[in-house]
This record gives structure tokens, sequence and C-alpha cells, in this order.
């Protein structure tokens, strides 16, 4: 297996002058450019006394010259720590000092945020935007920066030239420490090797696509899904990348993908659930849609030509829609199914950078998050029926937990198996469903394990719920419900008592006994959402 920086050195060599790194509606980067912007980097880092191995934060919003960072770190054989731009300033301190990173490269608005706080192992921090040194008490790094470009001129006085590119083939040394939570109190930096994400790289250039294509970046690239699958894939497979630099609404999604017209798109349920709202529902709630959609011989042309009017709008050559990072609504599902969109849901987690199961649009079965790329299996005595932990092998995992062995200790099984936290059964045909997290689970009072994911599905389905969250309240299944704009008429109580009781009826006649909801509460905004769009259930126990 060749190693991604080996071919992502390979499409500098092939397509230096194309297209590679790009802000929407900003600058463009050719693959010669990236590399030219890389080799200025490394010649500082060394200069700086930089070692290989060493770590450094990059804290900024998405962009061109945020993938250029990270390459550049990436390639030095540095250690690069991706940091969400959105987390509070003692958080994203706290991160900086845990990782132990030496240099930071930041927003100018993220540092002057931090800049007071205690970080005392950085030696300087560079604006991740523009060519600037903003701060450094290091007399070595500053001398390093004000000569960067004369020493790398020096190097290279006949100009540098992209068939000199060399990148490091060292599969087990750590590229990136990625963390997936605890900003304060006990972070888990996930340690990710150059070998697992080539694993990644390679089995998407396999089962997705191998040739060079246009994307639109619209995930936060500071979270594994997005970095993995939006950038560190495409970019090795010579794609050129449109960063949006913040997640799309509705409208500058269609604007964009009509401009670029990328075959594939690849993103998280709350943005497919913003077009359904937006661009599907529309369509199908007209008067002559609703007596369309009821008549047998044109209901599933009436379908399908809707599924054509919302592939137009989005450019007109997509052929596969990757949806990934959060549980996908059935609700949305089941509409994108009828009208013949081309989606697929994945199922994955930092710690397998970030793929563990995945099927193509044409064999995806509706409801499951495809198969398994590597070996998976279910902790159940009936995976097919019964949930259990699901349980994963391959050399797409990480390597441990840094600075962190208590999480260490309990992340895998006595026979070596990874612990996923997540519940789910594999069908015969090997297709895998997610019921749901283990901490979430709700044990009733007859012993019955009830699946609060399942039971939020059964709620999606009321005209008048937005979005819902399902919760154990003292021995009570309570839904959490955040309603429909104009769904409650009037601020009286008793049209509010009226409507929590009719969601909680009609849902109830598709649970089981067991699962039943005990009450509805509304709540008055929506629900504190994860970088990958995930409900932050912790904060609502």
């Amino acid at each position: 297996m060749k190693q991604y920086l080996k071919k992502l050195e390979e499409q500098i060599r092939l397509k230096d002058s194309k297209a590679a790194l790009c802000d929407y509606g900003g600058a463009c980067y050719t693959y010669a450019d990236v590399a030219t912007l890389i080799e200025k980097y490394h010649i500082f880092f060394q200069a700086a006394g930089i070692r290989k191995g060493d770590k450094i934060a990059l804290c900024a919003r998405n962009s061109a010259r945020w993938a250029i960072a990270f390459l550049a770190v990436n390639t030095y054989e540095a250690v690069i720590v991706p940091i969400l731009p959105n987390f509070t300033a003692e958080g994203t301190a706290q991160l900086i000092r845990h990782s132990d990173s030496v240099l930071l490269i930041a927003d100018s608005d993220i540092w002057k945020q931090i800049r007071n706080l205690e970080l005392p192992q950085v030696r300087g921090i560079l604006d991740a935007r523009e060519d600037r040194l903003l701060w450094s008490s290091d007399q070595r790094l500053q001398l390093a920066w004000q000569d960067r470009e004369q020493l790398f001129r020096d190097c290279y006085p006949e100009g540098f030239d992209c068939l000199q590119v060399n990148y490091p083939d060292n599969p087990e040394a750590v590229a990136i420490i990625n963390y997936t939570s605890g900003t304060s109190g006990d972070p888990k930096g996930v340690m990710l090797s150059y070998g697992a994400m080539s694993d990644i790289v390679e089995y998407c250039q396999k089962h997705i696509a191998d040739a060079p294509e246009t994307l639109v970046s619209m995930l936060p690239l500071a979270h594994i899904y997005g970095l993995a699958m939006e950038f560190i894939y495409p970019c090795c497979t010579g794609f050129t990348i449109w960063f949006l630099g913040k997640a799309p609404s509705p409208s500058l999604l269609a604007q964009s993908m009509s401009k670029v017209k990328p075959s594939i798109m690849i993103t998280v349920p709350l943005i497919m659930e913003k077009v359904y709202q937006s661009m599907i529902r529309p369509l199908l709630n007209t008067r002559s849609a609703k007596a369309l959609s009821t008549l047998p011989g044109l209901r599933t042309p009436f379908y399908h030509s809707v599924g054509k009017r919302i592939l137009a709008s989005l450019g007109g050559n997509l052929n596969t829609i990757i949806i990934g990072g959060a549980p996908f609504n059935w609700k949305v599902e089941s509409v994108f199914k009828k009208i013949g969109l081309p989606y697929t849901v994945g199922y994955g987690m930092t710690e397998a950078c970030p793929l563990l199961s995945y099927e193509s649009p044409q064999h995806f079965a509706p409801g499951s998050c495809g198969k398994p790329i590597h070996r998976i299996r279910i902790d159940s005595s009936e995976p097919e029926r019964i949930p259990g932990e699901i349980q994963t092998l391959g050399p797409n995992l990480f390597s441990g937990y840094y600075k962190n062995p208590d999480a260490d200790a309990g992340c895998r099984t006595a026979d070596g198996w990874f612990r996923t936290g997540d519940l789910g059964v594999m069908d015969e045909s090997g297709n895998l469903f997610i019921r749901g997290r283990i901490k979430a689970l709700i044990l009733s009072s007859s012993g019955q394990n009830i699946y609060p994911e399942e039971v939020e599905q059964v709620l999606g389905r009321h005209p008048q719920v937005e979005e819902s969250l399902v919760l154990d309240r003292g021995g009570k299944v309570t839904a959490l419900v955040y309603p429909r704009a104009g769904s409650v008429q009037g601020d009286n109580d008793q049209a509010i008592a009226r409507l929590s009781e009719d969601i909680r009826k009609s849902s109830n006649a598709h649970l089981p006994t067991f699962s039943q909801i005990f009450c509805v509460e509304f709540v008055d905004v929506p629900f504190e959402r994860t970088a990958k769009g995930s409900i932050k259930r912790h904060l609502y126990q």
C-alpha cells in the first residue's frame, strides 16, 4: 500500500499546474503553489529548531491556507494537532497545553482571545491566513521567520521544481493528534499514524473515486470526518477542493454546487435535513404534488422528477451523496429514497480515521450505514436481532490516546478488538444498523433496553416535530422536543398541552409498550450540536 504522502507527492509531480486548494470566492492554489508553500514552511521549521515529532497546533477556520499549513506540518513529520475554532478560549488553551504543542498556527482573532492565557511550551504563533508571525518569545524562531524567503532562495538558487518533492514514508509514526472531547478535565487526543490514514485513503480511492474530481468542502477540517474525507483523500487523489469556510445554508450550498458541479458530495445529516426542509418539502407539499403522489401510475414518475430537480439544483453531476457523522433522520432518508437521490450513509469515528462502514449508493440498504470496511463484530448472542456493542479490528485504527492511560486501558477487549461504545446489529448480508450509544441506553423498569435514537426516529415522523431528544428522567422516558416553526398557535398553556399530548400519543402508537413516552417537554431553541452535527446529549441529562 502506497502511503498517502507519497500519493500526494505523485499528484504534485503530475498535476503541478492544476488547481488544488481553493477558497470559494477567494484565492486558489495549484499543486505547484501548494508544494512551494509547503517547502517554505519546512525551511522555516528547520531554521527555527522545530524537530520531527514536535507537536504543532492548528486552530483556524476552514480555508485553503489551513489545508496548506496542515500539509506542511504533516510532510515535515511533526505531529499536527487540529483544534476546532469554536471552542472557548480556555478550552482551546487547554488542548494546546495538553498536546505539548511548541507552535500554534491560528486565525488572528483566535490568538487575541487566548493571548493572555498560559501557554508555557508555545514558542511562536503564526497567522493561519497571512504570512505573519503574530508572536514569539524565541529569538531563533524570530530570525528564522525573518530570513525564511532568503533561506528558500539559498536552498533553490535555480528555482523550486515540483520534481524535487520527496515526502517521507514512515507508516508507523504518529501523524495527527485529533481531540474528540475534553476541552477541560480529561482530554482524549486520538493518535493517528500515517499508515492508518493511508489505509482510509486507499479504501476511498478503490470504493468512491480514484480519478481527479472537483469537490465542495463544507465540513470542519479540524474534525476527522471532514479532514479525511473532504481534504486528505481528495487531495491525494488529484481533486480540486473548494472550501466554503463554514457550514452552508441551503442557498449557499446550491450556489456553490452549481458553480463547482461535483459528482461527489460529502456531508452530514444536519445539512441534508436543511436541504429537505427548504428544497424538497416545498415541492412535495403543493396541491398538485399531493394529487400526483396518490395516483398509482403517476406516483413514481412524479417522485423521480422531484429528485431530478434537486440534483439539477445541486450542480447536475452528482452520482454519490455520502452522509455521515451523526444519525440520519429516517423520515428524511425515506424521502431521499423515494425521489431517487444517490445517497449512502456511512459510519465511523475518530479512532478509525474515521471510516468503519460504507456502501455505494447503488448497493446501499436503506436504514443501514453500509458494510464493514474491515473486521466488525457485534457483541451479542444474536447479532442479527439483538443489539450489542460494535467492535472492530483493522489497519485504520489509532495508536492510542495521548497522555491518557485510563482511556487506553478501557478501549479494547481482552482479545484486542476496539470497543466503539456504539450499539448495533448486522444482517445476514453484512449491512450494519446502528441502534445508539451504550451510554445513552435506557433500562426500563421491566428490564427492557430502550434505545433513545429509535424513539427519536418515531418522534421525527410527527409533522410538528423539528428535532427531539429522548432521556431517562426518574425512570420515565421523557422526550424533549423542539417544535416546527408555527406549530404552536399562541402562547397559551392549553395549546401547548394539546400539541404535547398529540405528539406523545401519536408516537406511542408506533412504539412497543416498554418504550412508551411518559411526557413531552418543549424546548425554546434548537439543541446544541457537535461539529459533526450530533446533539450534545450530555447537556440535557
